[in-house]
């Protein structure tokens, strides 16, 4: 894990606005989540299985993650490197497996893979963040 100091961190503003602005430019709501804090992933590079990942947490400040009107404040982001199975899984997902080669309800091998070249990774998380605080600087409060 890289972690990353960036203007995002103690940025607030609400939730649905800034879920929607970045699923346009490729972040996803991460699924796993609580009333009270969550974060955003994007794909910074993938091969195989191993993907690297930008992640940017962020914590509720009022309201609750099924509003859209919840304001969140952003943490430390990070890169992370998950690494998967890509064989065959004999469990209840395995036709999935057999016919994509990819089970995406699999746990990672290793959720906090060792990264190469740290400092790519940080300057191509960096970029995005900054891109991502551009294009959204009007849906920030702070």
């Amino acid at each position: 894990m890289i972690e990353l100091r960036s203007e995002i961190e103690g940025k607030r503003g609400h939730f649905g606005q800034l879920q929607n602005s970045f699923l346009t430019h490729g972040c996803s709501f991460c699924s796993n989540f609580d009333f009270h804090q969550g974060k955003f992933d994007t794909v910074l590079w993938r091969e195989g299985g191993e993907t690297i990942y930008l992640r940017m947490p962020f914590n509720v400040v009022h309201g609750m993650l099924d509003s859209s009107n919840t304001i969140i404040e952003f943490g430390t982001p990070f890169v992370i490197k998950h690494v998967v199975n890509i064989g065959l899984d004999y469990d209840q997902n395995s036709l999935l497996t057999a016919t994509t080669g990819l089970d995406q309800f699999q746990n990672p091998i290793d959720q906090d893979g060792y990264i190469r070249d740290k400092s790519r990774w940080a300057l191509a998380g960096e970029e995005k963040i900054r891109n991502l605080l551009d294009s959204s600087y009007e849906l920030f409060s702070s």
